[in-house]
Formats: C-alpha cells, structure tokens, sequence
C-alpha cells in the first residue's frame, strides 16, 4: 500500500467571510511574462542571448506590457541580453522590463547596472519567508527575515532615487504557500513601509504559490485575506505567481483573481520549474471563450507554438488546451453526431454565437482549422463518417444511410487503425459510385408528357444498360423519370424492386456543379435494402445511376 501516512496535511485559515465565491472574472490582469527568467532556467537547454531577443519581441507582439527578462546579477548571459535590449532599443516605451534579485547588495548594485538606460523597469526582490525555510535552509528567526525584505527594499529605493528613469518595486515573500498569513502581511507592510508606498507610488506586491501545497479554494482565500488586511491596499498592485505541483494552477490563478488579484506571473504554456508555471495561455483562452478580451494576440496559436517549440525546444502536449494537436478531435461516435449536428444548427441559424457540442470554440478563431476536428477510428459512429463526407467533400448522406457506410469504414479501422477522410472518400466511391457490376448505367433518354392529356403516366425513358458487359436497353413509362425507371427495371430486368426514400442535393454551386442523388431500393423478395449513389452534371442522370448502383450492390 502507498505510503501516505508519511505526509501531513498543510494547514489551511478559518475564512467563513470570504467573497470570492459570489464573484466573476470580469476583465483581464496585468499580464507579465516570465518566460525568459522563470521559464528559462528550467530548461534543459536554456536559451541563447539571439533566441531570448527573439521571444522578447514575440511577446511584445502578443502584447505582454510586463516581461521579466533575467536575473541580471546572477548570469553574463542573462545580463548582457539585457544591455542589449537596451543598447538596441529593442524595449518599446509601454514596455516595461523586469529583473530579479535578492536582497543583496552585490546584486542589487549589478540590476541596477544592467539596466542602466531603460526608461522604466521593475525591480524585483524576494526572500523566502516559509516556515520550512526559515527552519532548514536560512535557520533564521522571522525577525532576522522580515528584515532581509526590508534591507533589500532600503536598497533598492536608495539606487532608484539615482537612477534615471522610473523603479517601480516588486516584492515577493517566496513560499508564500508555506509561510504563516499573518507574518507574510507582516513582512509585507514592513516593504511597504520602507519604500514609502502610496496611491501614486505603488508596490507590486507578489504573493506566490511557489510550491502548490492544498486545493486552489485555500489560496483563494489567503489572497483575498491578504487583500482585505493591508493597511492601503490603494497603494498595491496584488500579483500572483502560481505553480503547477498540484496540476492545478489554472484554477489557482482563475480563483485568485476572483479573490481580487490584479496581475498574473506565468509562461506560454506552463514552461517552469519541475510541474512549470500557470500557463498563461490557458487562463486567456479561458477568458476568451466566455467573452472577455484576454488583452493578448493569441489568434494565431499555431504561431505560436511554432516560436515556443523552436526556441523553448520542448514540445506542446497533444492534450493541451486550446493549442494540443488533438483537442479539437473527436474520437467518440456520440461526439463526432453531436458536432456534425451543432455545425449544421449553427449555419442554419445564422447565430452570432458559438454554440457547437464538445467544442467551446471555434476553432478558427485561433488559427486551428475544421479539417482536424473529426477522425475516424474503431470507435467512431455513424455521425463522425457522415460529418467527414460532408465538411471534406460535400455529400450530405441520408440520415438512415450514415450506418450503412459507417459499418463499412469501421472494418477498416478495426484493422488499421485511424482510417484519413482520403481513405473514406476513395471507400466511398469503391462502394457506391464506381460498382458497374452485373449492371452498368449507358446512357438515357427522357421523354415527357406532363403538357398532353394522357390516362396514366407523364413520363416516357429509353435507358441503355450493360448487363455483365452485354449491351442491353428497355423502355418504360411512369410518373417521372425514376418512377419510369424502376417499372422498366421490374418489367425488363426480372427484379423486384421498390424505392424506399429517395434524396438529392448539389455537390457544388456554379454552372458547372454538379448532383448527387441517393436511393435506398428494397428487394422485394429478400427484404434486403440497401442505398445506391449517383453522380451527375444532370439531376436526373445522377438519380438513374444511384438506382443501378444500388441494384449491383443488391446482385453482385
């Protein structure tokens, strides 16, 4: 049996005043990036001063204000990306770079000469405040480390008072997950205090789920807590930074900001230590589908997967939301009826809405194409065969024949696998339009009758046959072509038949389109029943060769 009597529950604070719950995402945070600091030293093969440029100005593309570039004092390589980015005038006016460091004074003064130039810039101090930490790693009692924050905020604020351009401070109490409520408020109105906080001057005080330790409700209401008990809350910018150790850090983060945070720390698609990051992607595409403008150009997702995989070198999940190869599939039988059945509403309805089973959006509204939403395998049904004839190549089956043909595109998936809308069409034509045995469609001549006076029937046709390669003709009578030609089938060929349903459509428009036609013929001595397909520039043509292709299916 595992063992878990080997962990203890993290503790979680009494909060029955919480307000969170009643809320709703309404708009979207200040978004900063961390890729290039956080996600980066998490890679296996960090990037390159080129590769870090260019994902710099991807993200200013996609509109991120806030990107934290490096941790200057810690790396060359890091800081001489940043004098880059400064020496080339590579950051735009409403972009504002950010650096981390600890509160040391080496590494502080080093920031402050990495950034030299830059117009603005966060600085972004940490030390961890955790209960683990301050008992195994710093053995520091919390006096000795509220005043680490303190010192390195003194600091910070003596350079900013030389530096030409504007310091804006982020502090983070790092652990945050781990440490105390009460002495993480604490330490930060300590910070708060040192740096002179105000409505015009604010702090952007990061509270980070460094480690997930509980249920995202917990951190939830630690950040609204927090919220509630600053002294000025007016003069905090409340910043979240989730991980993902629980697999839960989209909800983290989405009940964090109903508890009233107002930025968001994270990477492009969950990049970062051990389980990563919040995936910033995620929570936009999740604001996106319920209406709210995410603040970022995430249109075009297969861009940027393309730029993450190549200079991030590791590959997005198949089952990730939004930009997985796979999420806008379907699999399922009952699945692939029930999009092929929204599509159809949704273009019947002309609705300014989206509103299609399985998919919560539209797929190309991010770049993604229809072409992928249905494959066919084993465990396909009926309505995914019959949504692949129809979205690739424009047959609209008969309702009551989608089994019929999707019985015979499972036989090949129980063998194959996956079977390609290509293998489906050319199955399609094998079975239904290009049969000509024992019986094969000539040629046709219609007469009609409709403006004489006559007893019984309105229609006269002369239809040209091969019957297993001997050239054969009859003539008949009845009420319209395909009535005319199955009496002449009973009369001359011997067979018993009777039409069942009978459908028709245009495969395509223009001039030059051409029909289909669809027949579902009865033996009438066997009670075998079966569909035949035509396909004609003429309609009538097109309904005559569905009654041959159904009579050889019935005969071969």
């Amino acid at each position: 049996m595992v063992n878990y009597k080997r962990y203890k529950r993290n503790p979680v604070i009494s909060y029955p005043e919480r307000e969170w719950v009643n809320k709703e995402i309404e708009k979207a945070p200040i978004w900063c990036s961390v890729d290039l600091r956080d996600g980066n030293q998490a890679l296996i093969d960090p990037m390159v001063v080129g590769e870090k440029i260019e994902l710099f100005e991807y993200m200013v593309k996609m509109g991120f204000k806030e990107i934290e570039v490096g941790f200057p004092a810690a790396s060359q390589i890091e800081f001489d990306f940043l004098r880059q980015l400064v020496d080339r005038k590579l950051i735009p006016d409403d972009v504002c770079v950010q650096v981390l460091t600890q509160c040391r004074e080496e590494l502080i003064d080093r920031t402050f000469e990495a950034i030299e130039g830059c117009k603005q810039a966060i600085v972004h101090i940490y030390n961890s405040t955790s209960v683990l930490q301050r008992k195994v790693v710093f053995k520091k009692d919390k006096e000795e480390i509220k005043q680490i924050a303190i010192d390195g905020t003194r600091m910070v604020k003596e350079r900013a008072a030389k530096f030409d351009g504007k310091i804006i401070l982020e502090y983070s109490p790092e652990s945050f997950t781990g440490t105390e409520p009460e002495y993480a408020l604490e330490v930060c109105e300590a910070v708060l205090k040192e740096w002179g906080a105000s409505k015009d001057n604010k702090v952007i005080l990061n509270l980070p789920s460094t480690v997930e330790m509980t249920t995202p409700n917990v951190y939830a209401d630690i950040i609204e807590w927090m919220g509630k008990n600053f002294k000025d809350r007016e003069s905090i910018i409340l910043s979240i930074h989730p991980h993902n150790d629980r697999g839960t850090g989209v909800a983290a983060t989405e009940l964090a900001l109903l508890a009233g945070a107002d930025r968001v720390e994270g990477t492009l698609f969950g990049n970062g230590e051990r389980t990563g990051n919040v995936d910033i992607l995620n929570v936009a595409y999740n604001m996106f589908s319920q209406g709210i403008n995410p603040e970022l150009e995430i249109e075009h997702v297969n861009e940027i997967i393309e730029i993450y995989e190549r200079l991030v070198k590791m590959p997005v999940h198949p089952r990730h939301p939004y930009a997985g190869k796979l999420v806008f599939t379907a699999f399922s039988g009952s699945h692939q009826d029930a999009i092929n059945k929204g599509v159809q509403a949704m273009r019947e309805s002309d609705s300014q809405y989206w509103e299609v089973p399985y998919l919560p959006i539209d797929p190309a509204d991010i770049g993604r194409e229809y072409e992928p939403i249905v494959r066919i395998n084993s465990q396909s049904g009926k309505g995914g065969v019959a949504f692949v004839m129809d979205t690739y190549f424009g047959y609209k089956l008969p309702k009551s024949m989608h089994k019929e043909f999707a019985d015979v595109i499972q036989k090949i998936s129980e063998k194959q696998g996956e079977v390609s809308p290509e293998q489906i069409m050319d199955k399609f034509s094998e079975v239904y339009l290009d049969v000509k045995t024992p019986f094969e469609f000539v040629k046709m001549q219609v007469t009609d009758y409709s403006g004489e006076k006559r007893e019984e029937f309105d229609t006269k046709v002369v239809i040209d046959y091969l019957d297993n390669g001997q050239a054969k003709s009859f003539e008949a009578v009845g009420n319209g072509p395909i009535d005319a030609a199955k009496r002449g089938i009973i009369e001359n060929m011997g067979i018993e038949v009777k039409i069942l349903d009978y459908e028709e459509h245009a495969l395509q428009a223009g001039s030059n389109s051409k029909a289909a036609a669809y027949i579902h013929l009865l033996d009438v001595n066997s009670g075998k029943a079966i569909y035949g397909v035509g396909v004609s520039s003429n309609i009538t043509r097109a309904s005559v060769r569905a009654i041959f292709s159904a009579l050889n299916r019935l005969y071969k």
